[in-house]
């Protein structure tokens, strides 16, 4: 089973793969067919034999389905497990057993599927996991319990692939980078084109065109309030505030947060932008983000930017902010592990925008907390804030382009060095 986030932060499109059994059914029956030979039509002996043995399987989950829903006995439950039935198991509505366990609120059959190797992420044919099946019936317990399954197996899978070398696997949902288009890949996004323009309910977007010719929201005008609420609390009540803070910015985008940092109480004394989109450096020259006082860009992608002398030089910062497109998670990590180095000190305060899984409400949960996990390895302390986008202005300010962030809450990371002391 495979389901992967795509790539980045910002685009935040799941991709879901789902298994399925597939069963072919065939107009022939062999007659006393010998090992190995062709029957019918090039069907093979070993052929049938795969077919009877996903038969048997599909009958074994569909029992153990509806065995759960009926609530029986734990011991009737385990039975069927005993003689086979898979835990990965999906019937036609992509109900599997732990989708089953949620639904009749069973904590002790959700902690022997988890144990067991059920999918915790698994999802099924209107896009729930057993996680959103628990929290939508208020079940703190069961939720906790799936979303915490979670958590361990992308921690282990995240150590055992750094460890290992070996390809990322495929039962991860944030260690994936297999998408070579511009919503995915670093290189092809910095080659493509970009549209900055007004739609239809009069909000500044800035849109890329994959080739399916569908609109993908690089960056809207309805973030507005997470990044006014992101510099508030980046900077509002800094002890450098009145000394005029130190800023970097990864990302410009629509330069959303770069004017709200713009005018904060007291004026940054330095605030470095790094962009690498030639289209949105185009646009900030035209909007006089080069001739603004204390104001640096810094072109390029932030893995080259940050090796310069020239950048190397400028020294540590008070307030750091990062939000690309189309980096995957391992690149967010690999500028996390910099921030020791980058950070002034304990004072220093640093976010990005968190889109991890955000078109889910488990994924979103569990990748939260998987990047306050690799924070807190490094040393940086993690508080949140919620930031309520929802509404019913919601659906309106999509517009055509694709959903990136479909939850009520967006969780606002402000994160600080641990003190040594």
């Amino acid at each position: 089973m495979v389901i992967m986030l795509q790539s980045n932060l910002r685009s935040k499109q799941i991709t879901k793969c789902v298994p399925l059994l597939s069963i072919i059914i065939m107009d022939h029956t062999p007659s006393e067919p010998q090992e190995g030979c062709q029957v019918s039509d090039g069907v093979s002996v070993e052929d049938i034999a795969d077919i009877e043995e996903i038969n048997a399987l599909t009958e074994l989950g569909t029992t153990l389905i509806q065995a759960i829903l009926e609530k029986e006995p734990i011991a009737n439950i385990q039975e069927l497990i005993d003689a086979g039935a898979p835990l990965w198991f999906q019937d036609n509505d992509g109900v599997s057993p732990l989708h089953a366990a949620a639904y009749v609120a069973n904590e002790n059959l959700i902690k022997i599927f988890l144990d067991d190797g059920a999918v915790w992420n698994a999802v099924d044919n209107l896009g729930n996991t057993a996680g959103d099946i628990a929290l939508s019936m208020n079940n703190e317990s069961c939720y906790k319990l799936i979303r915490d399954a979670g958590i361990r197996s992308e921690l282990l899978l995240a150590i055992l692939s750094s460890r290992s070398g070996l390809e990322h696997s495929s039962s991860t949902l944030i260690i994936s980078d297999d998408d070579t288009t511009a919503v995915g890949s670093t290189d092809a996004f910095l080659a493509s084109s970009l549209e900055f323009t007004v739609d239809e309910y009069d909000q500044e977007i800035c849109l890329l065109k994959p080739e399916d010719d569908s609109k993908v929201g690089v960056m809207m005008s309805w973030e507005r309030e997470i990044m006014s609420r992101t510099v508030d609390e980046l900077c509002s009540d800094h002890p450098r505030l009145e000394e005029g803070l130190r800023v970097l910015n990864i990302g410009f985008g629509l330069g959303i947060i770069d004017s709200c940092l713009q005018r904060v109480t007291k004026i940054p004394s330095l605030h470095v932008i790094i962009e690498a989109h030639p289209d949105v450096l185009v646009q900030m020259k035209k909007q006089g983000w080069y001739q603004q006082p204390g104001v640096k860009i810094m072109e390029g992608k932030w893995q080259d930017v940050v090796q310069r002398k020239e950048f190397l030089d400028l020294g540590a910062f008070d307030v750091i902010y990062t939000d690309t497109f189309a980096e995957n998670y391992q690149e967010l990590c690999k500028f996390f592990r910099l921030l020791p180095d980058l950070m002034v000190g304990p004072d220093a305060r640093f976010s990005f925008f968190n889109g991890l899984g955000a078109t889910n409400a488990l994924f979103y949960d569990v990748y939260s907390r998987v990047a306050e996990c690799h924070l807190s390895d490094i040393g940086v302390h993690v508080s949140w804030n919620d930031v309520w986008v929802g509404g019913e202005e919601d659906q309106e300010r999509w517009g055509e382009s694709r959903k990136y962030f479909t939850q009520p809450l967006y969780r606002l990371p402000v994160a600080q060095l641990k003190s040594t002391v």
